[in-house]
């Protein structure tokens, strides 16, 4: 027989885009053929359970993937695979779930009849993707290494712990591995992600318990990749080393934070279970920020929480305004049976909830805008991307004018020279940005 068609489809956060990446190595290995999904005979979906929307988009998923062009089988796995798996197997006897990640592709060759079984390690470190391979297969400019995994935060209204498990890191010498692969492959820039990365405290050859500040260090001494991204980090384990080295190396390490806040008022916050204040969040944005003039800070912000008041959402638009976030990622609370927050007094009415979120996203636009505005007439350093803007340390667009021709991405110096309607930044390579910077572009 041929080798079989798969297609992979990722829900959900940047964690599961990387394992994502790494399930379509498992398969390009085993010998399948990755394609668009009406021409799979088979389709994985890596599921999302972080809210009642994402199941419902997961079982959306999955449904349709049962309706493609060829009648595929569909192996599930992720977040909701683990928690749910009966709910996903009663959608279709052609739905197999796998909760293990790793053993998608032997699951996959096992459910087409397949011959070529793979050997997957157990060792999450050994069995990353070859980015050489997959970059190019996959249109990658900016390459994921996963170095974390699980939390051992109980927030009220998160069951992703229950999905995800303990906090467990991978060793510093297998992520070192990851970034010298990424280097040899051409990519500019490796993101490091997990669920909870600021939780990281992996192993090293000389100390059994490295941060994520060390960790940083430590790839920017022993490799030459061209620049390291953070995906999130919490509020609470970003420190002053951190803030630091991210200040002495603002060409190597991108310039931009993911923070999740939740909530702007200490009082939603508190019933969240988040440990820490509006006030020490927004203390440790200004030292960001004072070290770091030129960072653009991220978030994911909670609308509609249980007992939220009219006046403790002002407090969230309030803050979020202040801190002048780049990017903002607005979610309608969503019960998770199971967790504190569902059973809660006080649950918010969902027009209320609606209204919030239109009123806290018109925010967002209007920050975003305004962080990508004031960098006008600077230079910054960007990823190139094919048939697309690139990528600034940022993480604004930008539209390069005089783009380099080249087969692969690169990391290119920008003079930021203005802003079209759209909000995206374009500049040029060849000229250095100044006072004559304009607003828009034709």
């Amino acid at each position: 027989m041929g080798n079989p068609f798969v297609s992979v489809i990722n829900l959900g956060c940047r964690v599961n885009r990387v394992e994502s990446d790494r399930i379509a190595s498992d398969l390009a290995s085993a010998g399948f053929t990755l394609v668009e999904p009406d021409e799979a005979e088979l389709i994985v979906i890596n599921t999302c359970a972080v809210t009642g929307e994402a199941e419902a988009k997961t079982r959306k998923a999955v449904r349709h993937a049962l309706g493609r062009a060829r009648g595929p089988m569909v192996i599930a796995t992720g977040c909701a695979a683990n928690l749910h798996p009966d709910m996903l197997e009663a959608l279709s006897d052609r739905v197999i779930v796998e909760p293990s990640k790793v053993d998608v592709a032997a699951r996959a060759c096992t459910a087409l009849g397949y011959e070529q079984v793979p050997d997957p390690s157990a060792e999450e470190a050994a069995a990353q993707p070859d980015p050489h391979d997959l970059a190019e297969l996959l249109g990658r400019s900016r390459w994921g290494i996963k170095v974390q995994d699980g939390c051992n935060n109980r927030c009220t209204y998160c069951i992703v712990w229950k999905a995800r498990g303990p906090e467990r890191s991978v060793p510093v010498e297998a992520v070192l591995e990851q970034v010298r692969r990424a280097e040899a492959a051409g990519i500019p820039e490796v993101v490091l992600t997990g669920v909870n990365l600021g939780a990281y405290d992996g192993a090293g050859s000389h100390d059994a318990h490295v941060e994520i500040d060390e960790l940083v260090e430590t790839i920017l001494a022993q490799t030459a990749i061209g620049r390291i991204r953070l995906s999130s980090l919490e509020p609470m384990d970003v420190s002053d080393r951190l803030i630091a080295t991210m200040a002495a190396h603002r060409d190597r390490v991108a310039p931009f934070l993911h923070l999740p806040l939740q909530s702007g008022c200490t009082d939603t916050l508190r019933r969240m279970g988040r440990p820490y204040t509006a006030e020490e969040f927004s203390e440790l944005t200004n030292c960001i920020r004072t070290a770091l003039p030129d960072v653009a800070l991220s978030c994911d912000v909670i609308v509609g929480f249980p007992g939220e008041t009219e006046e403790e959402f002002s407090r969230s638009l309030e803050l979020c305004h202040s801190v002048g976030f780049a990017r903002m990622h607005v979610f309608r609370y969503s019960a998770r049976p199971g967790t504190p927050a569902a059973s809660m007094p006080d649950q918010v009415p969902p027009e209320v909830k609606e209204d919030r979120s239109r009123r806290m996203r018109a925010l967002a636009q209007e920050l975003a805008r305004v962080d990508a505005r004031r960098r006008i007439g600077t230079t910054e350093l960007a990823v190139t991307e094919q048939d697309r803007p690139a990528t600034l340390g940022s993480f604004h667009r930008i539209q390069i004018l005089d783009a380099p021709q080249a087969d692969s991405p690169a990391l290119v110096r920008v003079g930021i020279m203005g802003m079209d309607e759209t909000g995206v930044l374009w500049g040029r390579c060849s000229v250095a940005a100044g006072p004559n910077a304009e607003e828009a572009h034709g």
